[in-house]
């Protein structure tokens, strides 16, 4: 009988999960079918936000100056260690606070753990990592709940506050209006190349330095008149949640690839073919509604329907607004924020 190895090899999260982030969403394509076949229910006249523009939270009006912002993601693991793990979830999922312009108040922590798999000590870390990114938002994780499942699962729902005036939804960008994105793309593709053994120790560093941040400016951005819509970019990539506020809005939108932020190791592993099967699923999704140049290369167009995971805000102002979006993202430390294009008439999303 083998005797059990003394230095046994070290646990990876990855290998209990067959996707990994928000590359594990499912497509848009399968959502919307899923979707058709569900009655809406009960629509009371305080919801000012539910399913009808795909943004990124419900929002319930409390009272004058109040509307509560209610939200819930999680994911199986996109990297290895428990602590990050948390992190970036935890990142991820209050960010789609941040997207309405709102500010979070509280989180509830969902966890799904393959309990004859990892050790008690691994979940705690996973956890704590998602406190440690909440005690930064300054929020308790003021409950949860937990399951026994196969694959590994950790998220919060999240609570946040906005005034009902500043709220932020996918509907009321304009046409004329410029686009920034405040965080640089190409987080999938990193994942990716983690998952294959492949990433480098200093592109691991930057995929957490930008999965771990917070999407602060939100709120900030949401006191500016001349910003129309905010979304973050997730698991549908760039070109996915682009097209949600081009329906949304009933406007089409052009973007400047060479204007995008990419994180450069990312631009490495695309030029050797390394993406996620997300990436894939995505264009299958909504390809047909996004027109690229004839001589795209096939690692353009996988950058463009990337999975990110805790991705940037994505915002639609108007051209004289453009400053002082840019002023606020770089002043909570988003240096890579950049104009990459324009809502216009029309609809669909063409890339130049």
């Amino acid at each position: 009988m083998d005797k059990p190895s003394a230095n046994p090899p070290p646990l990876r999260l990855t290998q209990f999960a067959h996707g990994g982030g928000c590359g594990c969403k499912i497509s848009p394509a399968v959502l919307s079918n899923i979707l058709k076949h569900v009655d809406r229910g009960l629509i009371p006249p305080e919801l000012m936000v539910g399913i009808e523009s795909s943004d990124d939270a419900a929002v319930y009006r409390l009272n004058d100056t109040q509307a509560l912002v209610a939200t819930t993601d999680f994911f199986t693991p996109v990297v290895d260690d428990p602590r990050d793990f948390g992190r970036i979830a935890a990142a991820n999922a209050l960010s789609d606070v941040y997207a309405m312009g709102g500010k979070p108040i509280l989180a509830l922590a969902l966890v799904g753990m393959p309990i004859d798999k990892l050790p008690p000590e691994v979940i705690g870390q996973i956890i704590e990592g998602g406190s440690s990114i909440c005690r930064e938002a300054g929020i308790p994780v003021a409950g949860g709940h937990s399951i026994d499942v196969v694959e590994p699962i950790y998220g919060l729902v999240a609570l946040g506050l906005v005034h009902p005036d500043k709220l932020k939804k996918n509907r009321d960008a304009q046409a004329g209006d410029c686009l920034v994105l405040g965080k640089p793309l190409g987080i999938g593709v990193l994942s990716a190349a983690l998952k294959q053994g492949k990433l480098s120790a200093a592109g691991y560093a930057e995929m957490l330095r930008w999965t771990t941040k917070l999407n602060t400016p939100g709120p900030k951005l949401a006191e500016l008149a001349g910003v129309h819509a905010l979304t973050d970019v997730t698991g549908f990539g760039l070109a996915g949640h682009l097209l949600e506020i081009c329906r949304g809005a009933g406007l089409g939108a052009d973007v400047n690839f060479a204007d995008l932020p990419v994180i450069a190791e990312a631009l490495d592993w695309l030029g050797q073919g390394v993406a996620t099967g997300a990436s894939t699923r995505n264009w299958a999704s909504y390809g047909e509604e996004v027109e690229l140049p004839a001589d795209f290369a096939p690692w353009q167009q996988k950058l463009v329907t990337d999975p990110q995971t805790s991705g940037g805000l994505l915002v639609s102002c108007a051209p004289d607004c453009v400053d002082a979006v840019l002023d606020i993202f770089r002043a909570d430390g988003f240096s890579e924020a950049r104009v990459i294009g324009q809502m216009r008439a029309g609809n669909g999303v063409s890339v130049r």
